[in-house]
């Protein structure tokens, strides 16, 4: 279920939270008001990217830059921004403690009439106990909420697909006479993201998502990941899943402009703080190891240019040659974050996304630039 015809397709990512995706005091980063979200969501809508995507946060990570603690609720976001865009794909993401699949089927549902068909549906399990317990609820160990979460999307699939009343019974939920109209606009179901690396992560995106959000230390492990991803689906539920990744655009007319530009917002203005926040509440839930001390402020500086996403730093055309090198790997697309959203959207349109219709990856939108 692509968003689009394009060969590499892009999105908008975390302009919903406070210095989006980027973790650092430097100037430009998101404030989070409500005519930001929509000068960024229109920007994207008329340079034809195919989709603008949320990030799901209830508490930030602190540090001098108090990093995502400003953020907009995500179901509510996107029904605002599908009644103001006209093209493009409006996500919302959800943790799945924080909301019941009845609810959660309805309001997409809602949203994609009210976008005309153009809703898409980011699934996260909730890996942070501390935004989990804001619910009353305990984190579930990481393999059981892949579960929770496996049952959740198969009871709102069943609500978006399912004519007349049905019994649902499972071991988180049970749901008798289930009942649900209007269906939603998109056939069979809006499209669905995950972000799953893990063994457990990789399964339930091969069964149940259409594009599968992956993180990768170079773009080899994105490829092999890649065909992983490709090859559960296929083998195992006779589904094709594409995977998309993760650029943190650092672009200037020159390289050392770039560099410098790169060098200002993460080694003089980079919040180490709160990336070792992010760093430490990540590990400690998904039970992975943290790096080596050795390399640990060269890891969190990695982080702090865009959540662990490939740091693309370089000329218009450098950055088009890396987001050509993603697809080459077999990455469908990529979500995108800059330091100063508004600056790097009209850069991307004026530099970038010209280069890329010519090397055969974009087609120009018939309506904006």
């Amino acid at each position: 279920m692509a968003l689009s015809a394009n060969r590499f397709q892009l999105a908008v990512f975390g302009s919903n939270v406070s210095h989006g995706c980027t973790i650092s005091e430097a100037a430009g980063g998101i404030e989070v008001n409500w005519a930001e979200s929509l000068r960024i969501a229109r920007t994207a809508d008329a340079l034809g990217l195919e989709a603008v995507i949320p990030v799901c946060r209830w508490k930030g990570f602190g540090g001098p830059s108090q990093f995502n603690h400003r953020s907009f609720e995500t179901w509510t976001w996107a029904a605002g921004l599908a009644q103001a865009t006209t093209h493009i794909h409006v996500f919302a993401t959800t943790a799945v403690p924080s909301i019941h699949p009845v609810l959660a089927a309805k309001q997409a549902v809602t949203i994609d009439h009210i976008s005309g068909g153009r809703f898409g549906l980011n699934v996260v399990s909730g890996w942070n106990s501390q935004e989990v317990a804001m619910f009353g609820k305990t984190q579930y160990p990481h393999a059981e909420r892949y579960a929770l979460t496996d049952e959740w999307m198969t009871l709102i699939t069943a609500l978006w697909t399912h004519l007349g009343e049905f019994d649902f019974a499972g071991q988180y939920f049970t749901a008798p006479r289930c009942y649900a109209e209007p269906k939603p606009l998109q056939h069979p179901r809006p499209p669905v993201m995950s972000a799953g690396v893990s063994p457990a992560g990789r399964r339930f995106a091969a069964k149940h998502a259409d594009m599968n959000f992956i993180l990768a230390p170079n773009l080899a492990m994105a490829r092999a990941t890649v065909a992983d991803v490709r090859r559960i689906a296929r083998e195992d539920y006779q589904r094709e899943v594409e995977v998309w990744g993760n650029a943190a655009i650092f672009c200037a007319p020159t390289h050392a402009e770039a560099q410098d530009y790169y060098r200002h917002v993460i080694h003089e203005r980079g919040d180490l703080l709160a990336a070792g926040n992010l760093l430490d509440t990540f590990t400690a839930e998904s039970g992975s190891q943290l790096p080596d001390p050795a390399l640990r402020e060269a890891y969190l500086r990695n982080m702090m240019a865009g959540y662990s996403g490939f740091p693309v730093v370089g000329t218009p055309s450098e950055v088009t040659d890396f987001l050509q090198a993603m697809a080459e790997c077999g990455l469908a697309g990529a979500t995108l974050s800059w330091p100063d959203y508004e600056a790097g959207l009209a850069q991307l349109g004026t530099s970038i996304l010209p280069l890329l219709e010519e090397r055969g990856l974009r087609t120009a939108p018939s309506v904006g630039r």
